[in-house]
């Protein structure tokens, strides 16, 4: 070999160590920036930690509304076949004749109305008052029918309340029936 060729060679080999050497530091320079800090994997865990936290939390919150909503209108189906009852009390008080005769079987009938209202009061039931005169409001009245109202002033207006309405709680379970003026 002359030698010019060993110079040739020589540059050759170490060209090719120049090239080796910079991608050892380039794959070094890599596996350094791959591996986060311990700094960095604390707060990654942290933020991962607050973040399942933040989501449990809503979870506990979101299930105790509708537990409790449950709770709150769990009775309605009852309520709403019992309201019938009620009318029917109620029907039969306004009918029983105020004679000696019957004055002992209203005072029985009133007893037992009496006991089994304050009852369903103490699980939430309460009365939708309505009295002839009150504006018409669709949220919170049915009406039946529209009759020519008596006077201008009843003019879209309650003129009669021929069902009563119920609310369990705060949601209305069975609006009232009105009869309003046109």
């Amino acid at each position: 070999m002359s030698k010019k060729d060993k110079i040739e060679q020589e540059e050759i080999i170490n060209e090719q160590e120049t090239v080796q050497v910079e991608e050892n530091q380039e794959v070094e320079m890599e596996a350094v920036k791959e591996e986060p800090t311990p700094e960095e994997l604390i707060q990654a865990s942290n933020d991962k930690f607050l973040r399942l936290f933040a989501e449990f939390e809503n979870y506990k919150k979101r299930t105790t509304k509708e537990r409790i909503e449950l709770f709150k209108t769990a009775g309605q189906e009852v309520m709403t076949s019992l309201l019938p009852v009620v009318d029917d009390f109620e029907r039969a008080l306004s009918h029983i004749e105020e004679n000696k005769e019957t004055a002992e079987l209203k005072k029985g009938v009133e007893l037992i109305y009496q006991k089994f209202y304050n009852t369903l009061e103490l699980k939430g039931l309460s009365k939708v008052e309505t009295r002839a005169g009150d504006a018409f409001d669709a949220e919170f009245h049915e009406a039946i029918t529209q009759i020519p109202a008596p006077s201008d002033d009843l003019k879209g207006k309650v003129i009669d309340c021929i069902e009563k309405g119920y609310k369990l709680g705060d949601k209305i379970i069975r609006y009232p029936k009105v009869v309003i003026g046109q």
